[in-house]
């Protein structure tokens, strides 16, 4: 596309869920051609195209060319995640002495928001454009003790693509209800292509000298360790590969990477680098930014190849990873972490950037 196009938009049908609810695709492109395609099951990002060394976009995201299969065996493939991104120790947690309970859909543990958390419902989609952006503004109304969270949560999550080749994501909601809100996008990325080998090669820096470990559930036990001569130094940047196979105790428990980094923050809310990822095969670099405190770095441990996605491409073992922005896991049982508790009349607000490049 030449360099004075306005960013566009344009949707159209992707399918029926079983329930027989039209899901929508929106694809967002911007003046360079990159593009970012987005489904209103789930609020999925489905395709994230971007260019390589050679100027040629590519996708770099992991997904399904159906709706079908997003609903009989996505991993939380490009999704929005809530009301609460990543695990609830025994699918419990107390408010005022009151004690509310989730689906343990994770062993004895919630895990991304229950049964049906926000990757499964349809969220209605408005499109926005400017000389410079693509936006898509999705909203969902959660309503009171859906999933077995308290309080009806209006949320209102947008994806907007630059002109400066970003991904932005912006998330908003409110309660009438005292609750809890934990909001992030589980994006499988391999930036070499879905489907085009593991990413032990990709280069990963994480700006955080402290992590999360978790018990053998995958837990957080609470405690808050340096990485400093642990597999989980990423603070110089490393083949994601190096130290995956170590026999290191946090290793083992997740067979591989599965933790939240405590990210290196002068400010709580201020917008900063979280990471940055190198594939060295196409040059792409994409760096992440978030105003959240934390990042959740999983591995594809769990892909064990039973996945066909897109383009009949098997998904095998450690094909993709995510980089989830988020609070820090069980943080409503972890009085000592930063709080998830959103009263009413406040508005849970966080923005997370995914910056596109090259070297």
């Amino acid at each position: 596309m030449s360099s004075d196009t306005t960013p566009t938009i344009t949707k159209r049908y992707f399918g029926n869920t079983k329930n027989g609810e039209a899901v929508d695709l929106y694809t967002l492109t911007n003046k360079y051609g990159m593009q970012a395609e987005i489904m209103t099951y789930g609020g999925t990002i489905v395709l994230l195209s971007v260019p390589d060394k050679n100027g040629q976009c590519g996708d770099i995201v992991l997904g399904f060319d159906n709706i079908t299969d997003y609903e009989d065996k996505s991993p939380y493939f490009g999704c929005i995640v809530g009301r609460y991104g990543n695990r609830i120790a025994d699918a419990t947690f107390d408010i005022d002495g009151q004690t509310y309970t989730l689906a343990a859909n994770n062993g004895e543990n919630s895990l991304h928001g229950g049964l049906k958390g926000f990757d499964k419902v349809i969220w209605t989609g408005e499109t926005i454009t400017t000389p410079d952006n693509a936006s898509l503004k999705l909203k969902y109304l959660s309503k009171d003790m859906e999933e077995g969270f308290p309080g009806n949560l209006d949320i209102t999550v947008v994806y907007t693509l630059t002109n400066n080749n970003e991904l932005i994501i912006d998330y908003a909601a409110k309660s009438d209800r005292k609750t809890i809100c934990n909001l992030t996008n589980h994006s499988y990325f391999n930036l070499a292509g879905p489907g085009n080998g593991d990413t032990l090669d990709h280069i990963l820096t994480i700006n955080a000298d402290n992590y999360t470990p978790t018990s053998a559930e995958l837990i957080t036990t609470g405690e808050i360790k340096s990485i400093k001569e642990t597999p989980f130094d990423f603070t110089t940047a490393t083949p994601i590969g190096k130290q995956i196979n170590s026999d290191h105790e946090q290793i083992v428990f997740a067979g591989g990477y599965d933790h939240n980094w405590v990210l290196n923050k002068d400010d709580a809310k201020h917008l900063s680098l979280a990471a940055t990822v190198y594939e060295p095969t196409s040059g792409r670099v994409m760096e992440v930014l978030t105003t959240e405190p934390g990042v959740q770095f999983y591995a594809g441990n769990f892909l064990d190849g039973t996945f066909t996605g897109k383009e009949n491409k098997v998904y095998k073992k450690r094909y993709g990873f995510c980089l989830e922005t988020q609070h820090y896991p069980d943080s409503p049982n972890q009085p000592q972490f930063p709080t998830t508790e959103l009263l009413p009349g406040q508005i849970y607000e966080t923005t997370t950037i995914y910056k596109f490049s090259v070297a």
